[in-house]
């Protein structure tokens, strides 16, 4: 039996496998700490990330159609209560629930979380609100979850994920400055987050290498932090659906959504170019005209078609690196419902970033004695 603990140190994924992953498991007695005490590895200390699951379950009195700024000189809906999967789950509780494993990583890295929503039946504010919440935040990032919806009933050929960034130049100055510069350097490292994952970007709605460029999407156009606007899925996919409502499912979406908000926030993500070498493709679904600035933007912005993402450039200092690696060990447990082997990964004593993501995200997925540890 294997003595070496699962996450005494950075986790040599190129080596894990199922059979030695459990018995290192196995063998571990020890207590694992409160998962509200300060973080041994406070990675995103300091920092505070807003989190909009996007959405609502209802209107909770409030009208859904009525009309608010888009940002772009016009008008659109307030709020909607999103798509609904093939397998019947709505959208906005897709959201919520990865919402939820996605905060619950970011705190236990010390990061201070703002939701834009308290709730899944409660309201969450008009698109033109949550924009104005995320902006007084003072976040370092913004991350809107959604996930895309094709046709009424099954479709199992459009899928993948992508990150949807704004056409350029956005009318209020500010917001440009910041969307085109930073917001699209966290974009793509989200991206790029997705893929090491081993998420697929999306083969539709003229998306290319993950990111489709639209000028209709509020929160976006008037947020004055960054924002990362993320698809994560096709919901009448069925494969997709499955997928992105099953606990195991949602741990590797919020796991390699986690990744992408910490390759951005501690500066681990991709490196910016100048706009001269930028290549956004561009797909306007709105052909919406865009008045031009006064004075041209030349903020370096990251480029819209980085390397090929399907090979994303290795980072020894990213706690997630090999991600893709080690997740089919968490599925195949979970999948399991194993729920002894869970409460053996949750009392490992782990030391590093990794460990404790996922740790604190298992505690959500089951709410073990309450969301505390039942030892």
């Amino acid at each position: 039996m294997n003595n070496t603990r699962f996450a005494r140190k950075r986790i040599s994924v190129a080596m894990v496998t199922f059979a030695a992953t459990a018995s290192t498991l196995a063998a571990t007695t020890l207590v694992a700490p409160d998962a509200h005490a300060a973080p041994r590895t406070a990675s995103l200390a300091g920092k505070t990330v807003f989190l909009d699951p996007g959405h609502q379950g209802s209107a909770a009195g409030n009208r859904l159609n009525a009309q608010v700024p888009d940002g772009r000189g016009g008008k659109k809906d307030c709020q909607t209560t999103g798509a609904t999967g093939v397998n019947g789950v709505p959208e906005h509780t897709v959201n919520w629930q990865i919402a939820q494993l996605v905060k619950a990583g970011l705190e236990s890295q010390g990061a201070k979380v703002v939701l834009s929503r308290p709730d899944d039946t409660g309201w969450g504010g008009c698109v033109d609100k949550r924009a104005a919440a995320a902006s007084r935040s003072g976040a370092a990032v913004a991350v809107s979850l959604h996930a895309d919806s094709t046709s009424t009933g099954a479709d199992a050929t459009n899928k993948g994920f992508h990150i949807i960034v704004p056409t350029l130049p956005i009318p209020d100055a500010t917001v440009n400055r910041v969307q085109s510069g930073a917001g699209r350097t966290a974009s793509t490292a989200m991206r790029d987050a997705l893929v090491g994952a081993g998420l697929s970007p999306a083969n539709y709605g003229g998306v290319t290498d993950g990111l489709q460029t639209r000028s209709d999407i509020a929160a976006v156009n008037l947020t004055k932090v960054p924002v990362v606007f993320i698809e994560m899925g096709n919901l009448s996919n069925p494969a997709e659906a499955a997928a992105l409502t099953s606990k195991e499912g949602q741990l590797k979406y919020a796991l390699a959504i986690t990744d992408g908000i910490t390759r951005y926030v501690t500066k681990s993500g991709n490196k910016v170019v100048s706009t001269a070498a930028s290549k956004t493709p561009a797909m306007d679904t709105t052909a919406m005209d865009t008045p031009a600035l006064k004075t041209p933007d030349t903020t370096p912005v990251s480029t819209g078609n980085p390397p090929d993402p399907t090979t994303p450039a290795a980072d020894d200092d990213n706690p997630f690196t090999g991600l893709r690696s080690v997740l089919p060990f968490v599925e195949k447990v979970m999948a399991a419902d194993d729920t002894s082997e869970i409460i053996k990964l949750l009392t490992t004593d782990g030391s590093d970033v990794f460990s404790d993501v996922l740790k604190a995200m298992l505690e959500v997925v089951y709410g073990l004695a309450g969301g505390k540890l039942p030892i």
